[in-house]
């Protein structure tokens, strides 16, 4: 076993001895298909609890956006999302003539399946900010992808803001059935639907 495989699997396990890591699916069984998770975004550890909520055999090829530069600061940072979660790097600070999603539809065009958050930034109020155009742009230049959404519960307790050591609070992932871009569907009424369709999986226990 390669050191990167086993530090996942240990990884995986300490997030969910720290979290329970549930994963809860209603509408979307975890298989083996191309998609796009997407869900609110509370803290760094998000992503962590996501993958590791997942199947083993769904990890391998579910890859997290990770920003390059927070995620790129230190060696251990790198190595971790570089080589244990195979993230897609994204740029906050970008040139105009930069495209932010390349990055993003490269990886769906190699078949890989991601983990996104489309508030595009943390938030700490009980609903998700508005989401950013990008799920919907992903989502026309990749009819065939499954749209996911995900409720992620309790994280902002295990990592608050300002902390680096996880504080251990039983937390769940609650995936939901998946959705598509209409025909004719605007990017607003497209957007806003998504964000409900996350909103909802919360009161579901």
């Amino acid at each position: 076993m390669k050191p990167a495989e086993a530090a996942g699997l240990l990884l995986a396990f300490l997030a969910r001895l720290i979290t329970g890591a549930q994963g809860h699916w209603y509408g979307s069984p975890p298989k083996a298909e191309q998609r796009i998770y997407f869900a609110n975004h509370q803290s760094h550890f998000d992503w962590v609890l996501i993958w590791a909520a997942l199947p083993r055999e769904l990890r391998a090829v579910t890859r997290p956006i990770a920003a390059r530069d927070y995620w790129t600061s230190t060696p251990l940072k790198r190595w971790l999302t570089s080589e244990v979660f195979n993230a897609v790097y994204v740029s906050r600070q970008r040139t105009d003539d930069e495209d932010p999603l390349e990055p993003l539809m490269e990886a769906l065009r190699r078949g890989d399946s991601l983990v996104i958050f489309p508030e595009g930034t943390r938030g700490f109020a009980a609903d998700p900010a508005p989401f950013k155009a990008g799920l919907y742009h992903l989502a026309e230049a990749f009819p065939e992808v499954q749209l996911v959404p995900a409720w992620i519960d309790n994280v902002q307790r295990v990592m608050p803001k300002g902390e680096v050591i996880p504080v251990p609070i039983l937390c769940s992932v609650t995936f939901g059935a998946p959705l598509a871009l209409q025909p004719g569907e605007d990017k607003r009424a497209f957007l806003e639907r998504a964000r409900q369709a996350v909103i909802a999986l919360r009161h579901i226990r």
